[in-house]
């Protein structure tokens, strides 16, 4: 709560030699005065108990008068709490009603977005920023929620395509959007009649699948590449994914010396907290063994130290990292002819389309990534297959 107490401002005498008693409010170190209306000479003042002397004429009415000033301005700080400011307890003292300003819609995504980073989803975060960030600089200022309407969003779609963005990424900047503006109404910052998305087509496309053969795969292992360059690291992160039944880039650069128990990674995706257990074959070993730096908690040279994880920054180091990868995995999927781009999601869906091609099933398949498989209700009631039938899989599928 913030610190009131009534002074004589002895800093600058008025033209008649008297000075102002004012209340003087200290709220976390930013110190405000109000001023009381009343002037007096310095020696009418008892400092130590804060009031006029006795002997000044009508001294009595004046410090009740202070005591009443000094206890309305108590009870509004009061009734402010944390939402304090000297704005606010000025126009409480004043009697008029206070006019808000309107919450924005940059203001208002920023307290979404900086909830979101509390409750650590981090990526989601990211998307979000972005998101408002482009809205924000397309406007050239911030905008109201009222002014994010039909004809601003259908302006804002044909600048992004224009600019060459691809359909997934216009669908994801309007679904973050549209998830703010939905949020806001259910706050009341916005009245439901502005919805803008009626009339809104979020159109998205099918990814391409991005599998690559068993030859492919001998190609790229193939390659001479100089040692701990970036590019030869770049074909390691890939290889190691393959290798670990296409175990994500983000899960791959959080891997510690912890999660290998028994000659197996266990580890929880952090996508859908799901728990793994991956055989570790020796080309993986091999791997980690040529990349891991000593001292290191992280088998893999991705987070440097000090960095904490599952932040903002951490986000950014492995999406850059991933950026990094994918061009110089595009650079040697053309050098040995691929005929199409290889990116660190393709180790996923390579083991999968190599195992479907050697005859394993959709059901055991489906297990080993961690997907389930047809009707999710029937699922339930599925025995999951036995560790030893994956991990023959598994070593089929990389050998």
């Amino acid at each position: 709560m913030a610190n009131i107490k009534t002074l004589l401002d002895l800093r600058r005498a008025k033209s008649d030699g008297t000075f102002n008693i004012i209340f003087r409010i200290i709220d976390f170190k930013k110190v405000y005065t109000i001023n009381s209306g009343v002037a007096l000479q310095q020696h009418y003042w008892d400092e130590r108990k804060g009031q006029v002397v006795k002997e000044y004429p009508n001294a009595k009415l004046l410090n009740i008068k202070l005591s009443k000033h000094f206890f309305k301005i108590e009870q509004a700080v009061l009734s402010l709490d944390d939402e304090f400011s000297i704005d606010k307890l000025k126009a409480m003292l004043s009697g008029k009603p206070q006019v808000e300003t309107p919450e924005t819609f940059q203001i208002f995504a920023d307290k979404v977005i900086q909830q979101m980073l509390e409750a650590n989803r981090v990526g989601n975060a990211i998307v979000y920023r972005t998101a408002v960030n482009r809205l924000i600089t397309y406007c050239g200022k911030d905008v109201t929620f009222e002014e994010v309407n039909y004809k601003l969003l259908d302006q804002f779609s044909h600048h992004l395509t224009t600019s060459g963005l691809k359909i997934n990424s216009v669908s994801n900047y309007f679904r973050s959007i549209r998830a703010i503006y939905n949020k806001a109404i259910k706050m009341k910052v916005v009245d439901r009649s502005f919805y803008p998305f009626h009339d809104i087509s979020i159109k998205s496309e099918k990814t391409a699948k991005r599998a690559i053969l068993k030859d492919d795969i001998a190609k790229l292992l193939q390659i001479h590449v100089e040692k701990n360059s970036t590019c030869w690291r770049s074909l390691n992160y890939f290889m190691l994914s393959f290798f670990l039944r296409g175990i994500s880039f983000t899960d791959l650069a959080y891997l510690k010396h912890s999660n290998i128990i028994d000659g197996r990674i266990e580890y929880k995706r952090r996508k859908t907290h799901q728990n793994y257990s991956v055989k570790l074959f020796p080309e993986a070993e091999s791997i980690i063994n040529q990349m891991h730096a000593p001292g290191s908690d992280y088998l893999l040279p991705i987070i440097p130290f000090g960095v904490t994880e599952d932040n903002v920054r951490a986000k950014r180091i492995i999406q850059q990292c991933i950026k990094t990868t994918n061009k110089y995995l595009n650079r040697l999927s053309a050098e040995v002819g691929l005929g199409s781009s290889v990116t660190t999601y393709s180790s996923r869906h390579s083991f999968a389309t190599i195992a479907k091609r050697m005859g394993y099933s959709n059901e055991l398949i489906a297990e080993a990534l961690g997907h389930q498989h047809g009707n999710k209700i029937t699922n339930i009631y599925l025995d999951t297959f036995e560790t030893k039938v994956i991990d023959e899989m598994h070593q089929h599928v990389i050998m």
